[in-house]
């Protein structure tokens, strides 16, 4: 297994953001501890299917790694072709899936995936459209079923913009349960994370 997060994950990284301004809502990659919170809904037990959306370099993909059992399934959903070649590269763990989260459903069905026990995302919810944000999260729903668990993080400074509030609102009607974690300080900025279940 190897885990690339030095210098040129950081490169990989701002490449990335240079190349996507729109889809890149990160300054740098995810802490670990940050990281960890976000893990925290992925089983130690049995052979789950674990599903990262937009996984980056891969800093939250080691930690995943680290809890799940042998035998287990860990995709990446990954839009950018140039971080797909790097996370290949540097995380051979990973099943790394070209495509639009807005498309899990059928991106998973392809590899005879129908339920998951988990869903990790990184997404950049911000700077999506309401209608994308409901797109995804409708996808997210139907694969985790009323079994799995979904997470995802916010940055602490945005939590009182007026598109989180929607963001936040959208959960609670999405989901009938929204767990929402202390902050996690020691990332840059400081985070928050939703802890997800049971579509409604």
């Amino acid at each position: 297994m190897t885990h690339d997060s030095g210098p040129s994950a950081r490169r990989a990284f701002i490449s990335a953001a240079i190349r996507r301004p729109g889809s890149v809502g990160a300054v740098v990659p995810s802490s670990r501890r940050l990281a960890e919170v976000l893990a925290s809904v992925v089983p130690r037990d049995h052979t789950p299917v674990v599903v990262e959306l937009g996984p980056g370099t891969g800093a939250v993909s080691a930690v995943i790694a680290e809890r799940l059992p042998p035998g287990s399934r860990h995709l990446a959903i990954e839009l950018d072709p140039k971080m797909v070649d790097f996370l290949r590269r540097t995380r051979p763990e990973l099943e790394v899936v070209p495509g639009d989260a807005a498309d899990l459903a059928s991106l998973l069905a392809e590899r005879n995936i129908r339920r998951v026990d988990a869903v990790i995302c990184g997404l950049p919810w911000a700077l999506f459209d309401p209608d994308t944000q409901s797109k995804i999260l409708d996808e997210i729903s139907r694969v985790i079923g009323s079994t799995g668990a979904f997470a995802t993080f916010a940055y602490l400074h945005g939590m009182t913009l007026p598109a989180a509030r929607q963001f936040r609102r959208t959960l609670r009607e999405t989901f009938d349960e929204v767990v929402v974690t202390t902050t996690v300080w020691r990332n840059v900025p400081p985070a928050f994370v939703y802890i997800c279940r049971r579509p409604t």
